[in-house]
């Protein structure tokens, strides 16, 4: 979902990322609301993140964001398949990542969380200056095992263990906090 706004952009720069910021929060916000399929179940509970009142945060590249937004929340209640990276056979956390990139982005990943961390973009090492869109890794001793996407407002969704389902957790909830490596921005 891309936001037009009359007129010329380049004279209201700040209006226009303000207002496509906007349409990104109340995305994600309608999102998290109706994404239930039929053929799966998707339950979002309400955040417990100390970073849910922090202001959305968006790329650059506020387009591509939503688009990978969208794919990503849509995905929620996909059954956890190891080595899985299509939505009909399920996913593991890299093929949820890879699946999200290349459908909405037009980037193509390797298919392992540890190959993805080398992938080259700017390392965010704070979760509280993530932003929607970005690729989250965690791990423990700098060593990658886990990735997924980075939604806003301490949320990421992921793919995280065999019998599960994809799903949205709290970035910053007791055991993601302790395994936090790092974020990785590709979207701007």
């Amino acid at each position: 979902m891309d936001l037009a706004i009359a007129g010329d952009q380049d004279e209201h720069p700040s209006l226009a990322r303000a207002l496509r910021l906007g349409a990104l929060v109340g995305a994600l916000l309608l999102l998290a609301a109706c994404a239930d399929s039929p053929r799966r179940e998707a339950t979002f509970k309400p955040s417990d993140s100390a970073l849910a009142n922090e202001p959305a945060r968006a790329p650059e590249n506020v387009g591509t964001a939503n688009d990978v937004l969208f794919r990503a929340m849509a995905l929620v209640g996909t059954p956890y398949r190891w080595g899985g990276n299509t939505p009909t056979g399920g996913f593991d956390c890299s093929g949820l990542v890879e699946y999200i990139y290349r459908n909405a982005a037009n980037i193509n990943l390797p298919h392992s969380s540890r190959d993805m961390a080398f992938v080259s973009g700017e390392k965010i090492k704070r979760m509280d200056e993530l932003v929607s869109g970005d690729l989250v890794f965690f791990g423990s001793r700098g060593g990658i095992s886990h990735v997924g996407v980075y939604v806003g407002k301490g949320r990421f969704v992921h793919a995280p263990n065999s019998g599960g389902t994809v799903r949205l957790d709290d970035i910053d909830g007791p055991y993601w906090r302790d395994h936090f490596e790092y974020g990785k921005r590709l979207l701007d």
